[in-house]
């Protein structure tokens, strides 16, 4: 995927990441980022809809005639030993098709990323040759997206691994002393609540663009979210209670006794298990008695008390003071919205 592609998407469509709804300005940055070629990190807390911006970003790339080859090579451009030495078929490949997902972790190889020799192939071949050498995700994400999920889960000696392949788009095997072209869109991710991760190294670093991705900016864009991206079954879900599983979610972030807060799947859980629970009464509607049911299995092992805090009370006894007071004083507020909304015609 060249840069001037991207380009000419982001200046002919104005509104292009539709699968996220609010993050304007991380929006605007990640365009400004991509139209250039930089190498991307988001960083921000889970469940918030990192993987969702960067599958977008596939989605947006358009249908391409690639080589049938694991190198995914362009036909006028074949880079591999098989695209080289003889003409594949080709076929059409849509952006979606092309997003090459890598899961951060210590076990995480450079083979698994570069590829490695396949012994049944090198039987047959040779050991050194080409032909017994099975590529790794880098190079079936060539034209394409490679994402890196939780990239600072990745051990050292990966980390050193990417440095060439970042900077130069060229990825050397050693056991050939070979260089492969690999032209792709690199997106990363990480998560700055996470401590069980790797230090990355400056040099790393130093060849990417960090981006900031927080929770929903209001109430009303989560709402949004949840009423998009929840599940719905046959029962209503009356607005004022979605208000009043929003708002308590927001307030639990915004606890100055919490280290660890709950994301937006906290409160897409609540929603969707609310309506299970209120079916399961044989209720038409969902209703608050439903909610403050299915709370505490939803949001408790998603919030991390502070240690001067959690030798006081534990999480379900921190819970229950907060859903008890949220919902004393949270109701008389929504209330007061629900009207406010009823007259600007805004509830959804």
């Amino acid at each position: 995927m060249k840069v001037s592609q991207l380009q000419k998407v982001f200046l002919t469509e104005k509104d292009i990441f539709l699968d996220i709804i609010g993050q304007e300005t991380l929006k605007q940055d990640l365009k400004s980022a991509l139209a250039i070629g930089r190498n991307v990190v988001i960083l921000g807390p889970p469940g918030i809809g990192k993987t969702t911006l960067a599958k977008n970003v596939a989605k947006l790339m358009p249908e391409i005639e690639l080589n049938d080859c694991l190198y995914h090579c362009l036909p006028k451009q074949p880079v591999c030993p098989q695209c080289q030495n003889k003409k594949p078929k080709t076929r059409t490949s849509k952006g979606s098709e092309r997003f090459i997902r890598i899961q951060g972790s210590p076990d995480l190889t450079v083979e698994d990323l570069f590829g490695d020799i396949d012994p049944i192939k090198a039987l047959e071949y040779g050991p050194l040759s080409l032909q017994a050498f099975t590529p790794g995700k880098i190079f079936k994400a060539n034209n394409g997206v490679l994402f890196f999920d939780e990239l600072n889960r990745c051990p050292e000696k990966l980390q050193n691994a990417l440095l060439q392949v970042l900077q130069e788009r060229i990825v050397t095997i050693g056991t050939y002393d070979i260089d492969f072209p690999a032209e792709f869109i690199f997106i990363a991710t990480m998560n700055p609540q996470d401590t069980n991760t790797e230090r990355l190294s400056d040099v790393l670093l130093d060849r990417m663009d960090m981006l900031y991705m927080s929770y929903p900016e209001t109430r009303e864009v989560e709402e949004e979210i949840v009423l998009e991206k929840a599940h719905k079954m046959m029962i209503t879900f009356p607005s004022n209670v979605l208000r009043y599983i929003v708002g308590f979610v927001r307030e639990i972030r915004d606890n100055k006794n919490l280290e660890k807060v709950p994301s937006v799947r906290a409160t897409i859980g609540i929603y969707e298990r609310a309506q299970s629970t209120g079916l399961l009464h044989n209720r038409e509607e969902v209703s608050i008695d439903d909610v403050k049911q299915v709370i505490h299995s939803v949001i408790a092992h998603r919030i991390k008390l502070k240690p001067s805090i959690r030798y006081l009370q534990t999480i379900q006894e921190f819970l229950k003071k907060e859903i008890e007071e949220y919902t004393e004083h949270g109701l008389g507020r929504h209330a007061k919205e629900q009207s406010s909304f009823d007259e600007r015609g805004d509830v959804p």
